[in-house]
Parts: structure tokens; C-alpha cells; sequence
């Protein structure tokens, strides 16, 4: 890599680091740290939170899902305004006056302490994995590219995290990840636009679409049902609403977002910002997929996007059967590119048939290629996912290579501090201060927030350190998520829509409801977004009945 790229990257992470740490040194009391002092602005909230969900996963997979298979990806935000209106008329209020500091306080008032633990703890769990894998998926592939150890790139990506993180708190947190968003659409613009410009000179933007169109990969919305299925219309509606919510409503790294805004009417901002302009921002990175996968019908593109792993097959017995897939490609290719041109001149059912089998032989070849390198390796990670770097390290001019890595390692920052700001908000306030410390002074509990938010990045680098991937990493986070959201989320609605369900209901009904979605996903019965439907669905109706015949027989429920 040039030295201009190595100056860009390097002096955009550290701008970003020092500013986040200067502007919030001294965080005199445990608000200020934790919520902000409360004086954030909803576009502030807004880009907080986009900065939260939009990691280093989605720059890297989401480009790699549009590669793949198109829009359809698309489909899983759609019912993401409808879940910000809800929050915006449900939750927001009830946090606002209640003056929380963390969502599961509430739980505590409404039940009792083992309620408030327990979600605490489902969070906590499921938080802190995440933490170690918003480092680790941008690393190891990060790693692979700049042929960097990836100890050492996991380590540099959570040290100058918790510098900024543990100096200013949620302030520091908001403030940088402006910046970040700023880095990272500049970034993303740059290399659309980089990436329409090296197409052939007699492609425009529109006969590209038809031609990603005529592969198939123009299909943004699926009306078909089935539970297997992971992205369609109706899944969008139902299942994922169901993880918006308790995503971004119990989720203490999201609710911390708008938590420390000025006012109501500036947190429901900041929510409906994200929820509106959440969609176009997903539509327009798996664009960039797209018009990555046009691209390479006319550029030979690798057979195997992880070329560190690739060429690690020319020192094993392997290299006769690599050479062999390689001769076979480089045939494929040139047939692929001449029906692809052919489509471009006649337009038709028989040209979009050639140029789809032609298609679907190279797909063919890069499973052989993949089969290939899984013999040579422990782990299995999608090829996909190094689509987009790949082009980047390869395609794009000196200096944007930089900005682009900046964008990459940016995103990992923004999601892992918000990550950690609020595992220590959580271990601080509802398990530190409510159970071991409380009557402490608020300069103590300040400390603690300090020293928990150390911990947790301590923790979460050595989980990145030992992590191994199997799926396309946005899609692994996701699944990781559902697992325990539906849960939580459930626990939040009998709390603020069944007054009369007690907590010994909900909370034996949660302990159910977690090892049942547990149950579901390791036997592989559903399509992934549907466990945050179940949970929460396990958690509501066994709590109605359990209060209903052991806790309060006499007493209507609802």
C-alpha cells in the first residue's frame, strides 16, 4: 500500500481518537458520563445511533451480500419505521420519566430485582460477544488484505477504542461517531462514484442495472412465505419489527443513544432520522455490491476473493487442482464477458439466457474454489465477505485506499465504544451499584463506569482474539442478536402493556422462553428472524397463563 494511504488511514483514526478524547476529558460526574448531561441534539442521536448498528460488518458483507444476491437484503429494514414509530410513542416517554439511566431499571419498579437482573445479564451476555465480534470480523479480514497479524489488528482496533471510550463516556461516544458517519459516507460516495467511472466506456449507470436486472440481482422485494426463509416481504413486517424493537428499545447500547437527549421531542428525532434514512443508506451499499458484480463481468475478478488463503494452496498438495480451477475460470470468464456484451447489444430472452447460464458456470467454479481452500483451512468464511476490500486494495486510487480502510476500521470504532459504553452503564448500574455498592458517592460510581468500560474492552479483545466465523458477518450479528432479543423484548411488554402479570410470571416465563429460542436455533427449524418473534411471543403468553393458574388464579390477567 502506498505511503499516502498509510498517512490518510492512520491520521484519520487518530484525529478521530484525539477529538473524541479532548472535546469530553474530564467527565466530572456519573450523568455527564453515562447520558451526556442530557444535551444532545437529535441529529447527534440520529447519526449515534446509525453509527451504533452501521459497524465495520456492514461496509464489509453488506457489499459482498449485494454481490451475491442482490436487494434482497434490503427487505430486512423495511419495517424499521414502523418499529422507531412505536418507540417513539411507547418507550421514549416511560424512560423520560422515569429519569433512567440504563432501560433496566424500569424492570425493577414494574417487577422486581430478578427481573431487572435478568435482562441485565441476557444483555450483558449477548452484548459482550457482540463487542469481541464487531473487532474481530473487520480484522480478520483486514488482516488478510494488509497481511497484518491478526492479534495485533484486533488489539489496535479495541486499544484506541477504549482511549476515547473510557476518557468522555456516552459524550465521547456521540460526538466522535458524528465524525465517523462523516468519514464513512464521504468514503462510500467515493467509491461508487470510482466504481461507476471504471466501468466500460459504453455502459452506462442504466444498462448496468438492466444488466445486474437480467442476473437477477435487481429484485429487491420477495412476496413468497415461508419460515425457512430469511428476507421477504411479509418476514419484513413481522419478524424484524420484532427485532427493531427490542433492538433498539431494550438494547442498552442503542437506548443510551437517545437517553441523553435534550429533550422527548429530540429523541423521538433522532429515532424516526435513523428509521427513514436507515433504508436508502442499506439500498445504496448493496448498490455498491451490485455495481461491484457488474464491474466484474467485464474485469476478470478472483476466483477466491481471500487471495491469502488462496495462495497458501501453492505450498500443499493442492496446487495441481488450484491450477486446474484457475485454467478453467480464466475459459469461463471470457465466455461470461462476451455474452455479457452480447446482452448489451440485443437485449432478449435468448442473450439473458446465455449470459445467466455463463453465470451460473462461474458460480460453479468458485464453490470449487472454495471447497479447495476449506481442505487447507480450519475456518469457513465466506468468500463474499472480501469482495468489497478486494476491490478497494486493487481498483481504487492512491489516497481513497486509505480513506476507504479509514472507513472500514471507523465503523468498527463507533460500534464496538457505543458496545462498551453501555456494558459498563449496565454492570454499573444494575448489578454494581443496585446489588454489591449502594450507597457509594456519585465520584465512585463515576470511577467504576470508568474501570467497567475498561473491563469490558479487555474482554472484549480477548474474545476477538479467539473468535471464529462461519456466515456472512452483518448476517452472524443479526442471528447472534435474535437469539436473546425476542426474550428481553418480551419482558418489556408484559411490563408496559400487562399491568396485572406479576414477577414471578415473567420472569419464571423468560428462563422458558430463552432456553426454548435456544432450542429452536441449535435444531435449525426457522429462519433466523423469527426467534426474536418467538421469544418474545414465549415470554408474553407463558407469563398470562403461569400468573393466571399458580400466581394469582382468582385475578383476570388482561
Amino acid at each position: 500500500m502506498n505511503p499516502i494511504d498509510w498517512i490518510v488511514l492512520f491520521g484519520t483514526l487518530l484525529s478521530i481518537v484525539g477529538y473524541g478524547a479532548w472535546k469530553t476529558r474530564g467527565s466530572k460526574n456519573l450523568e455527564g458520563y453515562l447520558l451526556g448531561n442530557k444535551e444532545m441534539k437529535w441529529w447527534t442521536i440520529g447519526l449515534s445511533i446509525m453509527a451504533t448498528q452501521a459497524s465495520a460488518i456492514t461496509f464489509l458483507s453488506t457489499p459482498g451480500l449485494g454481490y451475491e444476491s442482490g436487494l434482497q437484503f434490503v427487505q430486512f429494514y423495511l419495517g424499521l419505521p414502523i418499529a422507531m414509530v412505536i418507540l417513539s410513542v411507547t418507550f421514549v416517554p416511560l424512560y423520560y420519566k422515569l429519569k433512567v439511566y440504563t432501560a433496566y431499571e424500569f424492570l425493577e419498579s414494574r417487577f422486581d430485582i430478578r427481573s431487572r437482573l435478568l435482562a441485565a445479564i441476557l444483555f450483558l451476555v449477548q452484548r459482550g460477544l457482540a463487542a469481541g465480534l464487531t473487532i474481530f470480523a473487520p480484522a480478520i479480514i483486514l488482516s488478510s488484505v494488509l497481511n497484518w497479524d491478526l492479534a495485533f489488528t484486533n488489539i489496535l482496533v479495541g486499544v484506541l477504542v477504549i482511549i476515547y471510550t473510557v476518557s468522555g463516556g456516552t459524550r465521547a461516544v456521540a460526538l466522535t461517531q458524528k465524525l465517523q458517519m462523516g468519514v464513512i459516507m464521504m468514503g462510500m460516495f467515493a467509491a461508487f462514484i470510482v466504481l461507476i467511472y471504471k466501468l466500460p466506456e459504453n455502459l452506462s449507470f442504466v444498462k448496468a442495472l438492466d444488466l445486474a436486472g437480467a442476473m437477477g440481482k435487481m429484485q429487491g422485494l420477495d412476496f413468497s412465505f415461508s419460515f425457512k426463509d430469511r428476507y421477504n416481504v411479509f418476514t419484513a413486517f413481522t419478524a424484524a419489527i420484532f427485532l427493531f424493537m427490542s433492538y433498539f428499545g431494550t438494547d442498552q447500547s442503542q437506548v443510551a443513544r437517545y437517553l441523553g437527549g435534550k429533550s422527548i421531542k429530540e429523541s423521538r428525532t433522532g429515532l424516526m432520522f435513523n428509521g427513514l434514512l436507515k433504508v436508502p443508506m442499506q439500498f445504496f451499499i448493496l448498490m455498491i455490491g451490485i455495481m461491484v458484480f457488474v464491474f466484474y463481468q467485464f474485469e476478470k475478478s478472483p476466483v477466491y476473493f481471500n487471495s491469502t488463503d488462496w495462495n497458501k494452496l501453492d505450498q500443499t498438495e493442492l496446487f495441481a487442482e488450484k491450477q486446474e480451477i484457475e485454467q478453467e475460470y480464466d475459459e469461463i470468464f471470457e465466455q461470461k464477458k462476451a455474452a455479457a456484451f452480447l446482452y448489451l447489444e440485443q437485449s432478449n430472452d435468448k442473450t439473458q439466457a446465455q449470459l445467466q447460464a455463463a453465470n451460473e458456470k462461474e458460480q460453479s467454479i468458485r464453490k470449487q474454489a472454495r471447497d479447495l481452500v476449506n481442505k487447507n483451512s480450519s475456518k469457513d468464511v465466506k468468500d463474499t465477505n472480501y469482495v468489497f476490500i478486494s476491490f478497494i486494495m486493487k481498483y481504487l486510487p492512491t489516497g481513497l485506499i486509505g480513506l476507504l480502510l479509514a472507513v472500514i476500521f471507523s465503523a468498527s470504532m463507533s460500534s464496538t465504544s457505543s458496545e462498551l459504553n453501555a456494558l459498563a452503564s449496565t454492570t454499573t448500574i444494575d448489578i454494581y451499584k443496585r446489588v454489591f455498592r449502594r450507597e457509594e458517592t456519585d465520584e465512585h460510581y463515576l470511577k467504576a463506569s470508568k474501570l467497567f468500560t475498561f473491563m469490558w474492552g479487555v474482554i472484549a479483545i480477548c474474545f476477538a482474539l479467539v473468535a471464529h466465523l462461519a456466515e456472512n458477518l452483518v448476517e452472524l450479528v443479526n442471528i447472534l442478536g435474535s437469539i436473546f432479543y425476542g426474550t428481553i423484548l418480551g419482558i418489556f411488554v408484559v411490563a408496559f402493556y400487562l399491568k396485572k402479570v406479576q414477577a414471578k410470571a415473567v420472569f419464571y416465563a423468560a428462563i422458558i422462553a430463552q432456553i426454548s429460542v435456544i432450542a429452536v436455533f441449535l435444531f435449525d427449524t426457522v429462519a433466523y428472524l423469527w426467534l426474536n418473534f418467538i421469544g418474545c411471543a414465549i415470554v408474553v403468553v407463558l407469563s398470562i397463563l403461569l400468573q393466571r393458574i399458580f400466581f394469582n388464579k382468582r385475578e383476570q390477567v388482561i
